[in-house]
């Protein structure tokens, strides 16, 4: 029987995602792969939003997850998701494929929290310690207040989304985190993924 399995950890920036990750990969034998392993590297060669700093960054990942497919890992991946952009839901459906091809399961998570909260966390000395960009404090300040502005980085149950497709048709753990601290969201994650031989689908955390 093939083995590995990927979780895929969501929400806008500042949520929590990488030290949610590093809390369930420290719980478990998961591996972390968290979004700013590539962007760091090709932002400081290339710089944001050049062409090859946008090519770079898609390969990389991709062929990181192929990998982590081919040799049977654990993997959590963690990223910002704007679920409004068609495009990027291409994108994360090419990214799942060496999973799902090999019918591996693939699971997300996806976090979320009010501005106020995300706008301390952005502060923290392990966030700017693995995310080296983000050590201009108020560019990265900004940046989470834009990125709220710009897109669409939560799915609305009200509202539909392009991400909705790809969420639809894997399990899908939508989970307020704003209140918690990462080894208890990280608690809760892993109690749900244990439960994927009686849990639909879909699933919502319910506070």
């Amino acid at each position: 029987m093939s083995s590995g399995e990927l979780v895929v950890v969501t929400g806008p920036p500042a949520v929590g995602k990488m030290t949610v990750g590093r809390a369930i990969c420290a719980a478990s034998d998961f591996r972390l792969f968290h979004n700013h392993h590539t962007i760091e590297p090709l932002a400081e060669t290339f710089g944001f939003d050049s062409p090859a700093f946008e090519l770079l960054k898609d390969e990389f990942r991709r062929r990181v997850i192929e990998e982590a497919a081919r040799s049977g890992l654990r993997l959590v991946f963690t990223f910002v998701w704007p679920v409004d952009v068609e495009a990027d839901a291409d994108t994360v459906r090419a990214l799942l494929a060496p999973y799902a091809e090999r019918g591996l399961p693939v699971s997300f998570v996806e976090l979320y929290a009010d501005l106020e909260t995300r706008l301390v966390r952005n502060t923290g000395s392990d966030r700017i310690a693995a995310k080296p960009s983000k050590a201009d404090l108020a560019w990265s300040d900004a940046h989470v207040r834009e990125a709220d502005v710009r897109h669409r980085m939560n799915t609305d149950p009200d509202g539909p989304s392009a991400a909705d497709a790809v969420y639809a048709a894997h399990r899908h753990l939508r989970l307020d985190n704003s209140g918690l601290v990462p080894e208890e969201t990280a608690r809760r994650v892993l109690a749900w993924l244990a439960l994927r031989s009686s849990e639909p689908a879909t699933a919502a955390d319910r506070n």
